[in-house]
C-alpha cells in the first residue's frame, strides 16, 4: 500500500485544545453533528501539508498553534534524496514527520523530520502524500497535467515517457545551441568581440598577478622609508657600540661565570646560545632584504601603469584576473565559431533534424499508448459514474495531438463530462457543482485504484445531495479504493459511514465555559447509535436500520 497517515496531533487550533488522532490503513470515516468541528480537523491536515496559515485560527487565549502529522511510507529512498538536497534529515524506519507551528505574532515555522524548512519544501513533500477533495479544497483533477499523468499511469507509460523525455531533452539542447550560434555569430557583435578579445590578449593577463603586483608596488613606493627602517634595525642589532650582539657578548661571559659557580645553571648558557643564533640570523636576513630594496622611479612608474591597466580592465569587465582570462578564451571561441559559422550551423541543423525524428518516434509511441489507455479508461469511468447516480451522463477523454514537440510529447489531454442527457461535453474545470466533480473524481479514482501513486485520499462531504442507492454506491466505491490505499471520508451519509472499516466521531462540548472539539473512535453499540442518529434519530427502527447497514458491510 502507498503512504498512509499514521497520526495527526493538533494543539490550540480553533475549537481544538489538544487532539491526538491515530488513523488506520484502509477506509476511515469521520462523522458528527453539523458545527462540531469536522472541518477544523480537516483544516489541520491541510495546514501541515502547506496550506496558508492564519493566526486567527489560534485558539483564544493561546500564543501559538501546532499541527503534526506522521506518515508511514515504506520505501523512502526517492524522498530521502529530495530531503538531502534541501538539507533536511532523512526518514527513519520508513516514517515521515511533518510539523507546522504558527504564532499570534504572525511567525510561521515548518519542519520536516525535525529540520526547519521552507513552506515551499513542505508543500512539495505534501503534494505527493495526500489528495484532498471537497468544496473548498485543491482539486488536482482539474489540471491538464494531472489528467495526462492519470492517462500515463493507466497506460503504464512510465518507461516510454522517460525514453521520450531523454530524447526531447537532447532535442531542446541542440535547439538552444543553434539559437546561441545565431545570436553569437551576428555581424553586429563581431566588431565588439574582436576589440574585446584583442584588448584582453594585449594585456597578457596572468592569474594572481594583481595581488603580487600590489605587494611589489607597495614595497617600491615605500622604498625610502623601508631602507631607513632596515638600516636602523641593522645598526641596533650589530653595528652600534651598544648593539644587541655586543651586549649579548657581555651577557655570555656573565652566564659562563655563573655556570662555574653553579653547574645547575648550565641550561641558561644553552638558552643564550640558541637566542644568539636567532639574533644573528635575524641580522643577516634584514641585511639581505635591505640590499634587495632599490629606489627606482622608472620601475615604480611601470608598476603603477600596470596596476592601473589591470584595475581598469577588472572594472570594465566586472571580474578578477581569472574571470578576464576566461572571458578572453570565450571570446576567442566565439570568433573561431564565427569564422566557421556556416559549417557549424549546417552540422547543428542536421543533428537537430535527426534528433527531432528520434524524439518524434518516441512521442508517437507514447501517444499510441495514451490513446489505447484513454479508450479503456473512459468506459470504465462511465460504468462507475452510472453506479454513482449519473444514469445518463457522458464521460470522455479527449487527446489532441500536435506535430510540435513539447515536454510531455505530442498530446494535450482533457477530461470531458456531461452530467445530463442533451448537454454538450465540457472540461471538468467547467463543472460548477462540487458534488458532481467529486463523484466524477471518485469514479476515476476507482478505475485507477491500482495505478494512482497518491497514498491518502480525503473526501470532504462529496456525498452531499445524494441518497439511497447512490449513497450506497459512493460508500462501496470508497471501500473499493481503500483496498489499495488509505481513504478518509467526512460524511453526513449513514450509508458511507457504515461502509468504513474505522469510524471516528467528532463532538463539541463546553468545559469550564470554553467550547472544545474532541474526536474519538466509535465501535460496537456506540457506532450503531451514531449511524442511527445519522439516519434521523435513535428510534427502534433507526437502530435496526443502522445494524442492517453495518451488517451488510464486508468484513
Amino acid at each position: 500500500m502507498p503512504a498512509t497517515l499514521r497520526s495527526l496531533r493538533i494543539r490550540q487550533l480553533a475549537l481544538v485544545e489538544s487532539l491526538d488522532w491515530s488513523l488506520k490503513p484502509g477506509f476511515n470515516v469521520v462523522t458528527g453533528e453539523t458545527g462540531a468541528g469536522k472541518s477544523i480537523i480537516l483544516g489541520a491536515l491541510t495546514l501541515v501539508l502547506g496550506e496558508r496559515a492564519d493566526k486567527s485560527l489560534i485558539r483564544t487565549g493561546a500564543d501559538q498553534c501546532a499541527v503534526e502529522a506522521t506518515f508511514d511510507l515504506g520505501d523512502t529512498s526517492k524522498l530521502d534524496l529530495f530531503l538531502e538536497e534541501h538539507g533536511i534529515e532523512p526518514c527513519e524506519e520508513g516514517q515521515l514527520l511533518l510539523k507546522r507551528v504558527f504564532t499570534s505574532s504572525g511567525t510561521n515555522r515548518q519542519f520536516i523530520n525535525g529540520s526547519q524548512t521552507t513552506l515551499a519544501n513542505l508543500r512539495d513533500v505534501g503534494a505527493g502524500l495526500v489528495d484532498l477533495h471537497g468544496p473548498h479544497d485543491h482539486q488536482s483533477l482539474f489540471s491538464r497535467d494531472q489528467q495526462r499523468a492519470i492517462i500515463d499511469a493507466y497506460a503504464d507509460a512510465a518507461e516510454p515517457f522517460q525514453q521520450y523525455s531523454a530524447e526531447y531533452a537532447e532535442f531542446t539542447r541542440l535547439q538552444e545551441e543553434l539559437d546561441t550560434l545565431a545570436s553569437e555569430t551576428s555581424d553586429q557583435n563581431l566588431a565588439l568581440w574582436r576589440f574585446q578579445h584583442q584588448e584582453l590578449t594585449n594585456a597578457e593577463l596572468r592569474a594572481g598577478e594583481l595581488a603580487e603586483l600590489q605587494n611589489r608596488y607597495n614595497v617600491a613606493a615605500n622604498a625610502r622609508r623601508i631602507l631607513e627602517l632596515t638600516a636602523a634595525v641593522s645598526e641596533g642589532l650589530s653595528q652600534a657600540d651598544d648593539s644587541i650582539l655586543n651586549r649579548m657578548g657581555e651577557i655570555a661571559r656573565q652566564l659562563r661565570e655563573l655556570e662555574r659557580l653553579d653547574p645547575a645553571t648550565g641550561r641558561f648558557v644553552n638558552q643564550y646560545e640558541a637566542a644568539a643564533v636567532e639574533v644573528e640570523e635575524l641580522e643577516r636576513a634584514v641585511s639581505d632584504y635591505q640590499r634587495r630594496v632599490e629606489i627606482d622611479p622608472e620601475a615604480l612608474h611601470e608598476m603603477e601603469s600596470r596596476l592601473n591597466l589591470l584595475q581598469s580592465l577588472q572594472r570594465k569587465y566586472h571580474g578578477n584576473e581569472d574571470d578576464l582570462i576566461a572571458l578572453r578564451e570565450e571570446l576567442g571561441g566565439r570568433l573561431a565559431r564565427f569564422d566557421r559559422r556556416d559549417e557549424i550551423r549546417q552540422e547543428l541543423e542536421a543533428r537537430l533534424a535527426a534528433q527531432r525524428q528520434k524524439a518524434a518516434l518516441r512521442a508517437a509511441q507514447l501517444s499510441e499508448k495514451r490513446r489505447a489507455a484513454a479508450a479503456k479508461l473512459a468506459p470504465a469511468v462511465q460504468h462507475h459514474l452510472t453506479e454513482l447516480g449519473f444514469k445518463q451522463s457522458h464521460f470522455a477523454v479527449n487527446l489532441e495531438t500536435s506535430e510540435e514537440l513539447a515536454p510531455h510529447g505530442f498530446d494535450t489531454v482533457e477530461f470531458l463530462f456531461a452530467p445530463n442527457p442533451g448537454e454538450a461535453l465540457k472540461p471538468l474545470r467547467a463543472i460548477a457543482s462540487s458534488g458532481e466533480i467529486s463523484r466524477v473524481m471518485l469514479a476515476i479514482k476507482t478505475a485507477l485504484a491500482a495505478e494512482d501513486l497518491i497514498g491518502l485520499l480525503v473526501f470532504d462531504e462529496i456525498d452531499a445531495n445524494v441518497g439511497g442507492e447512490v449513497a450506497n454506491a459512493v460508500g462501496a466505491k470508497m471501500r473499493a479504493i481503500a483496498e489499495s490505499r488509505q481513504v478518509l471520508a467526512i460524511t453526513h451519509m449513514p450509508q458511507v459511514a457504515s461502509a468504513a472499516a474505522t469510524h471516528f466521531y467528532v463532538s463539541k462540548d463546553v468545559v469550564e465555559g470554553r467550547t472544545r472539539t474532541t474526536l474519538r473512535p466509535v465501535t460496537g453499540e456506540e457506532r450503531i447509535q451514531e449511524i442511527a442518529r445519522m439516519l434521523g434519530g435513535r428510534s427502534k427502527l433507526a437502530l435496526e436500520h443502522a445494524r442492517e447497514l453495518l451488517t451488510r458491510r464486508p468484513r
